[in-house]
């Protein structure tokens, strides 16, 4: 399914009936990074998994992908597919457009999981290091840039045990362009320090985080489950930065169990 949000066409897929469920994946891959957890969820629950500007199937627009924009393509997604008030979950850049999500539409909003994410802004050095990879990825191509990263967002044990999950994390970045990766990287250059809108999430919360993860420590995954007041922390191991992907039936367990309590 497609919908027109500003400049982009956002596409998003559709699973299940039920109470819903909005599932934001991780950069620079689409929405298959959450099907297989989609599709466990889908026996008790309706899940609209989009595919975030300039990733997937969706549009690029013009210039950064910056949160303000993904966070109104979500709620364009939202009143297209009907969806009033519903449950979110985001991975990675997912969890940094939740907190634009909430600060503009917390009203829409019964429950968060924030997977593999953090609240901090991008350091100089980050910011910097971000900007020159958006330049980058135009001379040298989608496939460098996807080689590059890929031992960055799967866990060690995914990489030595499951060239099957390998290879489709690869195919799934590689739908991206040059230029997406691009819009989206200087998108989240120019995110703010979200954790002042942590301690105002005020809905059940769990926070997931892949034991593994090299770009994001486990301990910042520890940092917001202090901050956050009355969150749910859960490690999952022999996972990376793409936890739910990696381990799906052990992140859908965890994700189904909690989404039953929100209930």
């Amino acid at each position: 399914m497609r919908v027109r949000s500003g400049d982009a066409e956002i596409s998003y897929t559709v699973l299940g009936q039920g109470p819903d469920v909005v599932l934001l994946h991780p950069f620079p891959a689409h929405h298959g990074v959450w099907q297989p957890v989609g599709e466990l969820l889908s026996t008790r629950y309706r899940v609209i998994l989009p595919d975030l500007r300039g990733l997937g199937e969706s549009g690029v627009g013009e210039g950064p992908a910056t949160m303000e924009k993904h966070a109104l393509d979500i709620a364009r997604v939202c009143d297209e597919a009907g969806v009033g008030k519903a449950l979110f979950g985001g991975e990675s850049i997912g969890g940094y457009i939740l907190f634009e999500f909430w600060r503009r539409f917390r009203e829409r909003v019964r429950g968060l999981v924030l997977a593999n994410t953090r609240t901090g802004a991008d350091s100089a050095e980050g910011r910097a290091n971000r900007l020159r990879s958006a330049e980058e990825v135009g001379k040298r191509g989608v496939d460098s840039f996807v080689e590059s990263m890929l031992p960055k967002l799967l866990g060690k044990t995914t990489q030595s045990n499951r060239p099957d999950l390998v290879a489709r994390a690869r195919a799934m970045m590689m739908k991206a362009t040059a230029a997406g990766i691009a819009a989206v990287q200087r998108g989240m250059a120019q995110r703010p320090d979200s954790a002042p809108t942590l301690a105002t999430i005020s809905v059940p919360l769990l926070i997931l985080h892949g034991g593994e993860d090299v770009l994001i420590p486990v301990g910042e995954a520890e940092q917001m489950h202090r901050s956050a007041g009355g969150s749910t922390l859960r490690i999952i191991p022999q996972a990376g930065h793409f936890a739910v992907f990696e381990r799906a039936d052990e992140a859908g367990a965890l994700i189904r169990k909690f989404l039953d309590s929100c209930a």
